[in-house]
């Protein structure tokens, strides 16, 4: 059985007979993979709390012939996630992260700019006052590495330029779309301001270093959070599941 070392971000886990664990991983090396820790779940496992949801850590694995899961045999843990599970609101929020990952990546394609996406956005949420719009900026950039950044800059479904009115953002069309366009979309779209189209696009454009600089609040907040929320909901082809998916529970 051939050897396998990666970096790996823990995405999810579940139970699995009587003291196993199914973890899916995000890793630098082999994108998203999913593997059985043996054991994990005893009290004294080997693994301890190194695959616990958010954590950051250092995997050898074993693959097997014909078994699409491979063999979690020893994990380092790098950078642990238990101050990501001391509130509601930081679990929430980082579930959110490694849920989008995990929903519109495919299995076994690694993209190195799309595991630092992550790595970052999660350590960001250690230092964050508002964990949920940290959340939001990372959705925004994800969108953009992942290649269904949003169409802010003309019609997403016709091509026009110049629009009349309030923007309107359409979740099907992946972006902006033209009054005449936008009463032919399937789905509902969501009016934007103009402090709102201007707040997504600074989003989509900004350096990463220099985007959590943002800010926005009441009206421009809430309009961006349903833009990005209905549009992650078309790309991954369902709405999220909630944190209890990533059986985490909150640290006492």
């Amino acid at each position: 059985m051939p050897l396998i070392k990666a970096t790996a971000i823990v995405l999810r886990s579940r139970k699995w007979g009587d003291a196993d664990r199914i973890v899916t991983f995000y890793s630098k090396e082999k994108g998203k993979i999913g593997g059985v820790a043996r054991g994990a779940r005893r009290p004294k496992s080997r693994f301890g709390a190194a695959l616990e949801p958010f954590s950051l850590c250092r995997l050898n694995l074993f693959e097997k012939a014909g078994d699409s899961l491979l063999r979690v045999s020893q994990v380092d843990l790098v950078r642990s996630s238990q101050k990501l599970r001391e509130s509601l609101s930081l679990i929430d929020s980082a579930a959110r992260m490694v849920n989008v990952v995990a929903a519109i990546t495919p299995d076994g394609d690694p993209d190195r700019l799309l595991f630092d996406t992550l790595e970052q956005g999660l350590a960001s949420l250690h230092e964050s006052e508002d964990p949920a719009f940290t959340a939001l900026l990372f959705q925004i950039r994800l969108l953009g590495v992942t290649g269904f950044r949003p169409q802010t800059d003309h019609c997403a479904a016709c091509g026009k330029a110049h629009f009349v009115g309030e923007p309107q953002f359409s979740p099907l069309a992946g972006g902006l779309v033209c009054l005449s366009c936008a009463a032919h979309q399937r789905v509902r779209c969501i009016a934007l301001s103009r402090g709102s189209l201007s707040f997504l696009q600074q989003a989509i454009r900004l350096d990463p270093a220099i985007v959590t600089r943002l800010r926005a609040s009441g009206q421009v907040r809430g309009e961006v959070e349903a833009a990005i929320e209905g549009y992650v909901t078309v790309v991954a082809g369902k709405r999220l599941p909630s944190a209890n998916f990533l059986s985490i529970t909150v640290s006492s």
